[in-house]
């Protein structure tokens, strides 16, 4: 009956004995989301003939689910940990986090035990793996798991190196891991491997690396203090695997899943256990026969078959199955807010109402401390070992050579304007410059320089097309077109103008009107789309051009009209420095600079203004697409509130949805419309 019912995609109740596959949470989810609906077995219901039974892996209550089994006469599901998990082990995590995939072996085998075929044995051992697409895929992967520093677990410390480089790396498990008794492995075989380890390498530095459950106080380990001598070395500090493979010169393991890291890393580690990595000639076994594993893989292989084949990957914000790329997507947004959040941060001279939405960009880990006076705040980070963190244009209150984080909004910022207090999905935070300051270097500048690796010139590629296909802006306001005479059609989009970019990036035309009268000078033929800023529409920020002054300028007049229907129509955008000329450049609308715009001086726009020397690289629009929109901002999702990948903010700005906002912000923003005329009292 099992078997019929998953041939016609009907879901499949699985009768579970552990808690921890049908309580509430991210393992129950994903196993319904792949068609399996958990339900505890009890002594008053359990399953018939030919139903499934679930456990996990081989944990102490797998052998009631075994024996439930057998009596019943079902077939047995294991389901394990995929091996990209998220930042801290199970035991350490945040609750109500949980794993990004799961294994869901439906033949009762599990991928750590090679005394009977699993899953992912059989897939290695019989799949083809031979799709150039596929291979890709893996080879992409890998290299963003590298150049990410991601592992199965991700609370290493960025800041922390490893030792000099020259040692041998031994890899320490914690004790009851069913991994090693699976592996015909035991406490012993730990001593066994350290005393090798020194054999095969006299006079070399030993480096132990201890689990971070062990590290963590909450299982011990093989390896401990007492293990340290002149020559070997307990590493207890939550130093990245990454790190540690680099400067090894070999690395012994018994099962640890760094095996498989060191293997994707390029080492041939030594193995003395039975994991799935063995016996595919990669790795040099010492753990006893593989009868099942005669096929010689490539490394792009292995992990195509284990990353991208194998497990069921979950996007937690969008709750939905989903590949293993948007797996990383998430796990990559996730882990860079933990790493830049964890030791928390001090903010200065933010407004009331947008604290909250900073408390939830940066105060996942720990809460956000607002402290004014700026040069206060800076004496508190600095006293608490905090960053500071300080909105762009207001860091020339601190004290000189403080270091800060500038914050901004991003490129895709929401629905509605921060004017209009709408709090922003989108946030940068940049440690150098800001990247609407081209008076010194920004990060972003040094993202925008970076070569990029095939996987992101695709997914920035991807990126944009939706954005383009979906109509996704800066702001996305609503709007139609009014009718527009014929002919060549130049957008010329207006800005505020006391507004930063201007201040700091505008060339010799600073002014709305001035630009209009240059545009109309150097384009007398041309019909001129005027697109007032909507800040300025709303008569929040100065910058209104007198209705007089536009006749014989602009042919048309865009008032409230949509960015996207406005680029629609356009052939190209004049502009002095607003960031609807990045909109435009994402569009194929070829664009003229007045101004030193983030995305001028990179050889994707005319520029009539100064720009700076140091853009000396030339990226196409995908790598300026990347580095923008990807790399350089953070994204929160506003409907689960995590730390999320652009593509989730975009779906949600293109879904139509109202996006969640608080009573007090309407309240706040219907209040300041109606006093627009006074707007300079709350902006100092």
């Amino acid at each position: 009956m099992a078997d019929r019912a998953a041939q016609q995609g009907q879901p499949q109740r699985l009768w579970c004995t552990a808690p921890g596959l049908w309580l509430p949470g991210r393992v129950r989810r994903i196993l319904t989301l792949a068609g399996l609906v958990p339900v505890p077995a009890t002594p008053l219901a359990g399953p018939g003939p030919d139903d499934l039974v679930g456990t996990w892996g081989q944990s102490p209550l797998a052998a009631r689910a075994e024996a439930l089994a057998k009596a019943r006469g079902a077939r047995l599901v294991r389901v394990e940990d995929a091996f990209l998990r998220g930042i801290q082990p199970g035991r350490a995590g945040r609750r109500g986090d949980g794993p990004l995939g799961l294994l869901i072996d439906r033949t009762g085998g599990v991928h750590f035990d090679p005394t009977r075929p699993s899953a992912l044995e059989t897939l290695l051992a019989t799949h083809p793996l031979d799709d150039t697409a596929l291979l890709d895929r893996a080879r992409e992967g890998m290299g963003r798991l590298a150049a990410a520093r991601l592992s199965k677990y991700n609370g290493s410390d960025p800041g922390l190196a490893a030792p000099p480089p020259g040692y041998v790396l031994v890899v320490d498990q914690t004790r009851g891991d069913a991994a090693i008794a699976a592996g015909g492995a035991g406490f012993g075989t730990f001593r066994e491997m350290l005393f090798r380890a020194q054999d095969d390498h006299p006079g070399r530095r030993i480096v132990i690396r201890t689990h971070p459950e062990t590290a963590a106080a909450l299982r011990p380990g093989h390896f401990g203090p007492a293990d340290a001598a002149a020559h070997v070395t307990v590493m207890t500090e939550p130093v990245s695997p990454h790190a540690l493979l680099e400067g090894a010169v070999a690395v012994y393991t018994v099962s640890s899943q760094l095996g498989f890291e060191a293997i994707l890393a390029g080492h041939r580690p030594q193995v003395f256990g039975r994991p799935f990595y063995a016996g595919w000639g990669l790795s040099d076994d010492h753990g006893g026969p593989l009868p099942r594993r005669h096929r010689k893989l490539t490394r792009a292989q292995l992990f195509a078959a284990a990353m991208i084949l194998a497990p069921v990957w979950h996007d937690p914000c969008r709750d939905r199955l989903c590949s293993f790329e948007e797996a990383l997507d998430q796990l990559e947004a996730e882990v860079r807010a933990w790493r830049e959040d964890r030791r928390g941060h001090v903010a200065a001279g933010m407004r009331l109402w947008k604290r909250a939405a900073l408390q939830g960009f940066f105060g996942r880990e720990r809460p956000v401390r607002f402290v004014d006076p700026p040069a206060r705040a800076a004496q508190k980070a600095a006293a608490t070992g905090r960053r500071l963190l300080v909105w762009a244009g207001q860091d020339g209150t601190l004290p000189r050579d403080t270091p800060a984080l500038r914050l901004e909004d991003g490129l895709i910022r929401s629905r509605g304007l921060g004017a209009d207090l709408v709090p922003p999905l989108s946030l940068v935070a940049d440690d150098l410059g800001i990247y609407y300051d081209p008076t010194r270097e920004s990060r972003l500048e040094r993202l925008v320089s970076q070569p990029l690796r095939p996987g992101q010139r695709l997914r920035a590629e991807r990126l944009v097309a939706r954005l383009v296909a979906a109509g996704v802006t800066k702001y996305n306001l609503g709007g139609a077109l009014p009718d527009l005479p014929p002919g060549h059609r130049i957008l010329v989009p207006g800005q505020v103008e006391d507004d930063a970019s201007l201040r700091l990036g505008g060339g010799e035309v600073r002014t709305n009107l001035g630009l209009l009268e240059r545009v109309r000078a150097e384009n007398p033929a041309a019909v001129i789309l005027w697109k007032p800023h909507p800040d300025v529409e709303a008569g929040l920020r100065p910058g209104a051009v007198p209705a007089d002054r536009l006749a014989g300028l602009a042919d048309a007049t865009l008032a409230g009209v949509d960015a996207a229907l406005a680029l629609s129509v356009a052939d190209e955008v004049w502009t002095m420095t607003s960031t609807l000329g990045f909109e435009a450049l994402l569009r194929g609308v070829p664009v003229t600079c007045l101004g030193a715009p983030f995305y001028a001086g990179w050889g994707l726009t005319r520029c009539l203004g100064p720009v700076p020397a140091r853009r000396q690289a030339r990226p196409d629009v995908a790598a300026l697409a990347h580095a923008v929109l990807i790399a350089y901002p953070r994204y929160r999702d506003p409907v689960s509130g995590r730390p999320c990948p652009p593509e989730v903010v975009v779906d949600r700005l293109a879904d139509g949805r109202v996006l969640p906002r608080s009573a007090a912000l309407r309240l706040l923003a219907k209040a300041q419309g109606a006093l627009a005329g006074h707007a300079w009292l709350w902006r100092r």
